[in-house]
């Protein structure tokens, strides 16, 4: 079974909120309240301030059912498992004991009660982990929908139920100590009053009961008529009101003091109202919805209602289409179900933004609302987008399902554009089923390129949205194609536009005549292609689930590749066109090298990507799945580390990689190659004696310390001043001076050193130089690495002279055995070869002698030796290169 190699999951975003009720904890220290959502196998923590992601939570191992938090603790339900966070992000606890899933969760105290759909209520010490009390209920007769914990009534616990009764225990006891009666209806909803003894109780059929549960009393009824109860919450800022959430999606605002509707907000969520709480004290409330969406309102509007404040959101339906924007590789453009188009940041979810709802009359949308729009406009199916004339004009247009009508799109207003593009020859033409099928904008940001279901292919001016020409009026009478235009691609200059035909043809146009050019028929039918300008190649997917390389300068087919067994839904390249990255309804990501024309990767995923786009930087790679709502990011290791890369064997198996989390949590499934076939390991790091035998090293000096050496002459020679140096005024001779910045006198110590200041004393000619008495001792000792080091520390001149002082046989012949010794290391190779080119040009006719003719033999089979070995290694790898230079022709 085989991983992948290349992508690792990374993050998913998009991601907000779940049907689960949102909770709302008050930090202490910090002064703050955060506001705590699901996001499918984790939670988030934000901020009420900015609604900023404070923490993200380890994964589950499923989708959170419940979330419930004390002071401390952040407590989970999942399954039939309850997990305690400390710190919004680690586990702390694990409580492990029901049967069947939890339904219910409330922490009070030191305590946590839980209930399963089994009737199972366990009531448990949240330190220890161990079970408090555990009580058995029949859910024929009382199933636990809602609990709540009255304020002071201590160890006492309410109960609601989908029967309508209600019942009052104390936990310490296991004792029942009275039943109401109920209203013959479901309860949903219990929570306590600002008022002791008063319990808000929310009902199936949109009832809203403040009961007195010390008298057993009814104070007050509120309905509406939105359907079931689903969040209930007071203000407790000094407002006598109470805000109730209907399954809807409208919220509904109670005066406790007149006992009448103070006001209400519809279509607050595009779904029923999931978590409704009204921050303590403040005039702040936060909702949340299964619509993928958080928000906090404001309490300052005149009657008494709230005012949207801020908000995150994400799509509400699984988007279809998605594309990197830029050049930084830090925004997705992405078009969902919803008809929505937003931009997600893979830097900070605080730069997300909406682009809005395509409608057809956007002013009668805001009237009417979203949930009764009558002009909102079908999904998006594909868009084209351009960052060049961003700021002044529309840079994106979108076509839409069914819809002939192409739309435009602005990212620096973060709206829908003003225009919607359509030809005045599709207004008389009895054919209303006509659509647009494929769009692309030029490099130059100037021209909107459309094809239609009927084979046309128009151009238009996205400054002024009119119609500038058509392609193809002569060759087929007015049509470009015979069939429908499954695919566009224009050229990084504006000088070649290819359309791909159903059919299977590949058209080439003029750009700026609409002239026709040349015509290629694939193998198959045309499903979609995709054009890396840079490159100038041309992907083609086809419907017997191949793809070809078109090169769109010979317009010949290049490469074909075979592997997937189902449709392919979308195609990118790499920002170097070195791969082709493509996904498969079969679930598979399959990666193909351009270069050598084989599958280097495959990964399988739990759904199906719908869209694909790999970031201009190579970093990440985004995708969309089949009935999902978040934008997937997959990080590139190739970018951090080396990863060998060969061919994918035949016959090799695909491994599931399970999806990213809303954080990054390395997998080690991950990591893992081809089991079985190929086993890769990371190679150890190797020191230049540890390569020595394979390689030659080089010292890594400055130029300056031996490229010159052979040439020091000529080029002190050139550096030979033409004017002699003047002699400097000096002080009188009989006060002699020290040579400095500032001259200063030299008093001898004793008159014997005066003396002798005058005395021009022989210089021994036969003793030995310097270097000569260290090659001495070195060739005894056989150590010869304190010379090479003393060599590298001098400079060009200081080692010519040492190399001119050598002199006589025996010093010559040590310098030859030290060369050889440090020629068979195969280190400092161009620093050596330096030192003996030297040597041999100062002390070349002296070598005559048998005993160092013998040496110097022995030297020259040492180097060539090494030179055949590296030779071997040069061919090797020219070889090589010239084999991937003929490939690509």
């Amino acid at each position: 079974m085989m991983a992948s190699k290349i992508f690792t999951g990374y993050r998913a975003l998009g991601f907000v909120s779940t049907h689960v009720p949102l909770a709302v904890r008050y930090h202490n220290k910090h002064k703050e309240n955060y506001v705590v959502t699901s996001a499918g196998r984790a939670f988030q923590v934000y901020n009420c301030s900015k609604l900023g992601i404070v923490s993200v939570s380890d994964i589950h191992p499923q989708e959170i059912d419940l979330i419930a938090v004390s002071s401390i603790h952040i407590f989970t339900a999942c399954g039939n498992t309850i997990r305690s966070f400390e710190r919004g992000r680690k586990v702390a606890h694990l409580y492990e004991g029901h049967e069947s899933e939890v339904t219910v969760l409330l922490p009070f105290g030191r305590h946590l009660l839980s209930t399963d759909k089994h009737g199972t209520l366990i009531v448990w010490d949240v330190h220890s982990e161990g079970i408090y009390l555990q009580m058995e209920f029949d859910v024929k007769m009382f199933y636990i929908t809602a609990a709540v914990h009255p304020s002071t009534y201590l160890n006492k616990v309410l109960l609601g139920s989908r029967q309508g009764e209600l019942q009052l225990w104390n936990v310490m006891h296991s004792k029942l100590i009275y039943t109401f009666k109920g209203w013959g209806q479901a309860v949903t909803v219990l929570v306590q009053a600002p008022a002791v003894d008063v319990v808000a109780v929310g009902l199936a059929d949109g009832r809203v009961i403040l009961h007195n549960i010390k008298f057993d009393e009814t104070i007050v009824t509120f309905t509406h008529d939105w359907g079931p109860v689903t969040a209930v919450s007071f203000r407790t800022d000094g407002h006598p009101t109470l805000v109730t959430g209907s399954a809807s999606g409208h919220l509904a605002f109670w005066n406790l003091e007149s006992r009448s509707l103070l006001s209400q907000t519809l279509e607050a969520h595009h779904s029923g109202i999931s978590g409704l709480i009204c921050l303590p004290n403040e005039p702040i409330m936060v909702t949340s919805a299964a619509d993928n969406a958080l928000k906090v309102w404001i309490f300052d509007l005149p009657d008494g209602g709230a005012r949207l404040l801020r908000m995150r959101e994400g799509h509400s339906a699984p988007p279809i289409f998605l594309r990197h924007y830029g050049n930084n590789g830090q925004a997705i453009l992405s078009a969902g179900q919803d008809s929505t188009m937003r931009m997600f940041s893979t830097v900070h979810d605080k730069y997300n933004k909406s682009l809005g709802r395509a409608s057809f009359n956007k002013s009668e949308t805001k009237r009417s609302g979203l949930k009764l729009d009558q002009h909102a406009m079908p999904p998006v199916t594909a868009f084209a987008a351009e960052v060049t004339r961003e700021s002044d004009w529309d840079n994106v247009v979108a076509c839409h399902r069914g819809l002939r009508i192409l739309t435009t799109w602005s990212t620096q207003r973060s709206t829908m554009g003003k225009y919607k593009l359509d030809c005045k020859q599709f207004h008389h033409t009895t054919n209303h089923e006509t659509t647009a099928t494929a769009v692309e904008v030029t490099s130059c940001g100037n021209f909107a390129i459309a094809g239609y279901s009927t084979g046309h292919i128009d151009v238009f001016n996205l400054q002024s949205g009119k119609h500038r020409g058509s392609f193809g009026k002569d060759p087929e009478n007015g049509r470009a194609h015979k069939c429908r235009v499954q695919g566009l691609a224009c050229d990084a200059l504006n000088q070649l536009l290819v359309s791909a035909g159903a059919d299977g043809t590949l058209k080439w146009w003029r750009f700026r005549t609409r002239s026709f050019l040349h015509k290629t028929k694939m193998a198959a039918r045309i499903t979609k292609i995709l054009m890396h300008r840079e490159s100038s190649m041309l992907a083609v997917a086809l419907d017997d689930f191949s793809v070809c390389i078109v090169d769109t300068d010979t317009r010949r087919v290049v490469r074909s590749f075979k592997g997937h067994t189902n449709s392919i839904t979308d195609m990118t390249f790499s920002p170097d066109a070195r791969w082709l990255i493509t996904a498969s309804m079969d679930s598979t990501v399959c990666t193909w090298n351009l270069v050598t024309g084989r599958l280097i990767d495959c990964f399988g995923v739990e759904a199906a990507v719908t869209s694909l786009s790999m970031s201009a930087t190579g970093d990440f790679l985004a995708t969309s799945h089949v009935d999902d709502l978040g934008v997937y990011i997959w990080s590139n290791n190739t970018l951090y580390s080396f990863v060998p890369l060969p061919p994918l064997p035949e016959g090799f198996e695909h491994n599931t990689i399970q999806m990213p989390a809303t954080a990054f949590v390395p997998s080690d499934a991950d990591t893992d190659s081809i089991e079985g076939v190929v086993k890769y390991e990371k190679s150890e790091f190797k020191s230049p004696d540890q390569i020595s035998d394979e390689l030659v090293t080089l010292s890594l000096l400055p130029a300056s310390r031996w490229r010159n050496l052979l040439n020091l002459d000529v080029i002190l020679m050139r550096n030979k001043p033409k004017v002699p140096p003047k002699v400097p005024k000096s002080a009188p001779f009989f006060l002699p001076t020290v040579s400095g910045l500032q001259p200063t006198f030299a008093i001898p110590e004793n008159k014997e050193e005066q003396e002798a200041s005058h005395m021009l004393s022989k210089p021994d000619l036969r003793a030995p130089s310097e270097l000569g008495k260290k090659l001495e001792t070195a060739s005894c000792l056989q150590e010869y690495e304190s010379i090479l080091e003393r060599l590298k520390s001098l400079g060009a001149v200081a080692i010519d002279a040492d190399i001119r002082s050598l002199d006589g046989e025996k010093e010559l012949g040590g310098f030859l055995d030290f060369m050889l010794h440090v020629a068979s290391t195969n280190r400092d190779f161009e620093a050596v070869q330096s030192y003996l080119g030297l040597f041999l040009k100062i002390h070349g006719e002296d070598l005559t002698s048998p005993t160092l003719s013998q040496k110097m033999a022995a030297l020259k089979d040492s180097l060539n030796k090494t030179w055949e070995r590296i030779q071997l290694s040069i061919n090797t790898s020219l070889c090589l290169v010239n084999y991937l230079r003929s490939a690509t022709l």
